[in-house]
Order: structure tokens, then C-alpha cells, then sequence
């Protein structure tokens, strides 16, 4: 299934705005995670985005490349504004089509979906004559998720839980509509690796050339004997059979150096390390208190307390870290978790009425979180140095996460993408201190 992904307006275009935030960035933020969940979790779903950051795309040039590269389904993915107290979420087809029709009944099954899940209220289903439904040739599907300049709808929008939960809904319709098939626990895939590189920017020169080709691929980060390599796949199949008919494709586009990676899930491959919960950290404190102080320059320095403790429980303190960040809105505490509960990983919170444990200071909030994740990833007894301060160590069932997507459903309930998202940030994280680094080289050598 190929499905173009359009997350509207960027660059010049901020669309719609309100109560401080902009339709352009919520709605990239969506389509992102809508494509994370698509590669991560599904088979042969190939998935080519109108924008993948904050740049210009004008409207001809989205409906002309999906209809040149043959998508099978066209989505766009926007917010709504109106005068203040008009909310809830809608989506549209174009005008011209009946209620019978193929794009209709798509409309129905993700209506449903989204809607299960978005916590707005339900506006229906609707028609207009918009340009990216009219001038694309395959069913096409506009969805407008809450509106920006109601301070109901603001409140959840700026949540990145929230933001999961929407991109979440979308796929579950995607599942559904088009018969997707989730990859199971265990089951052999065949990715095809079209190069492997130790500099990002060479991955994506890679990417960028397999996309003049015609070929999908996308950037895979991996750590390798503990250094940090970046794949460039194009495509995933549970039958050999196919991925050796893409492996000769990407060969024939002058790829001399594709090869097939066999992997399951079940067997500890090469670089299985780098989803275990338990491990040496990777990153400095230095370099995770930068990523998140770009993010938020109010951010806590926590990246000291990050390393020290997961190096004394022999966890990936620098993933614990990508978690706090995840659980946080990148120490912003956009959720129902305040600053002063110093609770950096949600223990225990579970709503409004029960926002989770208090700690006294910022370092025994992350002490706990790291006895927290030592709980889930070993059976040992926890090493008494420090004094246990996780009010919820016991309640959990000792050594049943070992890796961290084995804490979907666990710690984030449904939570069944909660492992993948942290590691994606991790992955983020990785690529803002190779930038770093590489800042500094040309510095000094200038």
C-alpha cells in the first residue's frame, strides 16, 4: 500500500493559529508520528511524505507528486480555527463524490477510528471542493484534528499525548480500510539495507537518490559494537521471495551496495543492544542537558543524574532520559504532571484527579524513575546504596520488560507504540550530538 502523507501548510504558511501554537507544526508533528507507527509496526506500507519539516510546499506540487507516484491514498492532515468556540474534530471528501462511493466508505472507517480515540467532540463527516481533493486521482481524505483557537481543543493539541493518541487513530483506519497486515512478534523480516553509513548526512544523500529512482527508503539509526551507524531501508517484507525482487530494483537504480538483513524479533542480532533497558550509557550529560535545553531553554539539567544513576543500576540512562522527555513535553510538563512533583517519568499518574507521585527534589525524581525501569528490566534485588524512593518498585512484575518496547502497554497504557516513540527520540537525541560534534570539528578547523 502506498500512502502519501501531506501535513498541511510550513514554511511561509503557518495556517491557522492560537492560544501560542501553529497549524503547521502540530500538523507535521501528527504525520510524523502517523509514519513512525507505519514503518515500526507494519508490512509493505510504503509511506512518502509532502513535507518532512518546516518548509514551502505549494498545493500543485503535493497533488502532482502523489498522483505521479501513484499513491494509493492520498491524507491530509490539518487543524481547524474559527472564532473561538466552535471545536471538535471533522474530516472531508471531495464535494463531487456520493455517500456509495470508494473514498466514502474509506471515510466512514477512519471517522470511526479517529474519533474513538481524539477525546473531541465529533463534528461528522463532510464535503468540499479543497484542491488536494479535488486535483488528486486516488481516494483522498482531509481530516481537521480539533480547533487551534479554542482553548479546549488548544490544551490537548499542544500534549504529545495526545498528539500520539491522534496519529494512533489514523492508522488504526489505515489498518482497517486497506487490510494491513501488523509485523508479529517473531516473525522473520527481510529489510533491505540500500548502504550503511557512519555520517547521517550520508544517509540521506542515499535516500534522497533512491527517491529520484522512484524508491521509497528512509534513515535507520542503529548502534553496532557501540558505535552508531545509520541504514538506509527500502522496505521491510515478510516473504523473501519480495524483498529480493526490491534488492535487484535498488540494484538496477546503480545501489551497488544493498543487501539483505534478516531479522527476528525473537533472536538477539547484532544490534539488540541497542533496545535492552539494561546497558552502558552512551551519551554525556552534557550532551543530553543540550538536546533538551534547545528544545526548552528552561529545561532542568538532569543529564548528570541521568548518567550516574543508570550507570550504577546498568541501565541506558541516556534513553531513560529520552523517556523523561517523552513523559514531560520535553521537561515543559504540558500533562497532568506539575514541575514541583519533580515525577519526571508519570509515576503513578493516571489523570487529573491522581497526577502520580511527589519527590523532593529534581535528583530523587530521577533516582526513582531509574528504580522504576531497574524493576521492570531485572529480577535482582536492587542495590542498596541509595534508598528506594519508588513508591510503586513493588507493584511492579519483576523482569517483565526487558527491552524498552516491552513496556508498551506496562507503563503507557493502551500504549501499544510507547517503547517505539522513546527510542525514536533517542535516535532524535543521537542526531543532535553528531550535529554538535560536527559544529565543533568545523570550528576548529576553521
Amino acid at each position: 500500500m502506498k500512502l502519501y502523507l501531506d501535513p498541511g501548510h510550513g514554511g511561509s504558511d503557518n495556517g491557522a493559529s492560537g492560544n501560542g501554537l501553529k497549524e503547521k507544526a502540530i500538523n507535521l508533528d501528527i504525520a510524523l508520528k502517523i509514519r513512525s507507527i507505519l514503518n515500526n509496526d507494519y508490512e509493505n506500507v510504503n509511506v512518502r511524505m509532502s513535507r518532512t519539516d518546516d518548509s514551502t510546499v505549494s498545493l500543485d506540487e503535493r497533488t502532482n507528486e502523489a498522483n505521479s507516484w501513484g499513491a494509493d491514498y492520498f491524507l491530509s492532515i490539518h487543524c481547524n480555527s474559527f472564532n473561538g468556540s466552535a471545536k471538535g474534530y471533522e474530516d472531508y471528501i471531495h464535494s463531487s463524490l456520493s455517500d456509495s462511493s470508494k473514498t466514502a466508505n474509506y471515510q466512514d472507517t477512519m471517522h470511526e477510528a479517529i474519533t474513538k480515540v481524539n477525546a473531541l467532540s465529533n463534528r461528522g463527516k463532510k464535503k468540499a471542493n479543497f484542491h488536494v481533493l479535488r486535483e488528486t486521482t486516488m481516494p483522498a481524505l482531509l481530516t481537521e484534528n480539533g480547533f487551534i483557537d479554542n482553548e479546549h481543543d488548544a490544551n490537548l493539541m499542544e500534549q504529545a499525548s495526545w498528539r500520539r493518541k491522534v496519529a494512533q487513530g489514523h492508522v488504526n483506519g489505515l489498518e482497517k480500510a486497506f487490510g494491513l497486515k501488523r509485523k508479529q512478534d517473531g516473525e522473520t523480516l527481510y529489510k533491505v539495507i540500500a548502504g550503511s553509513f557512519q555520517s547521517r548526512k550520508n544517509a540521506n544523500k542515499r535516500v534522497a537518490l533512491l527517491d529520484s529512482k522512484g524508491i521509497d527508503s528512509f534513515v535507520s539509526p542503529t548502534t553496532i559494537s557501540g558505535k552508531q551507524w545509520y541504514r538506509v531501508q527500502a522496505g521491510a517484507f515478510s516473504k523473501r521471495s519480495n524483498a529480493e525482487r526490491q534488492l535487484n530494483k535498488v540494484k538496477n537504480a546503480g545501489i551497488a551496495d544493498v543487501y539483505i538483513l534478516t531479522e527476528n524479533p525473537d533472536d538477539v542480532g547484532e544490534d539488540s543492544s541497542s533496545y535492552a533497558i539494561l546497558g552502558k550509557t552512551f551519551l554525556s550529560p552534557e550532551h543530553m542537558n543540550q538536546f533538551v535545553q534547545d528544545i526548552n531553554e528552561d529545561a532542568l539539567a538532569l543529564g548528570k543524574y541521568y548518567s550516574t544513576f543508570g550507570a550504577y543500576y546498568g541501565i541506558r540512562g541516556d534513553i531513560a532520559f529520552a523517556q523523561a522527555m517523552h513523559e514531560t513535553d520535553y521537561l515543559r510538563f504540558t500533562g497532568i504532571v506539575q514541575p514541583d512533583q519533580n515525577n519526571f517519568a508519570g509515576i503513578g499518574a493516571t489523570g487529573p484527579d491522581n497526577p502520580g507521585a511527589s519527590f523532593d527534589t529534581p535528583r530523587e525524581g530521577v533516582l526513582a524513575h531509574l528504580q522504576h525501569l531497574f524493576a521492570y528490566a531485572s529480577e535482582d534485588s536492587l542495590p542498596d546504596e541509595y534508598p528506594l524512593v519508588d513508591p510503586r518498585f513493588d507493584l511492579v512484575t519483576r523482569g517483565s520488560a526487558k527491552n524498552w518496547t516491552d513496556l508498551n502497554g506496562k507503563w503507557a497504557v493502551p500504549g501499544d507504540q510507547y517503547g517505539q516513540s522513546i527510542l525514536n527520540l533517542y535516535e532524535k537525541m543521537i542526531d543532535a550530538s553528531i550535529e554538535n560534534l560536527e559544529k565543533v570539528l568545523n570550528a576548529i578547523k576553521q
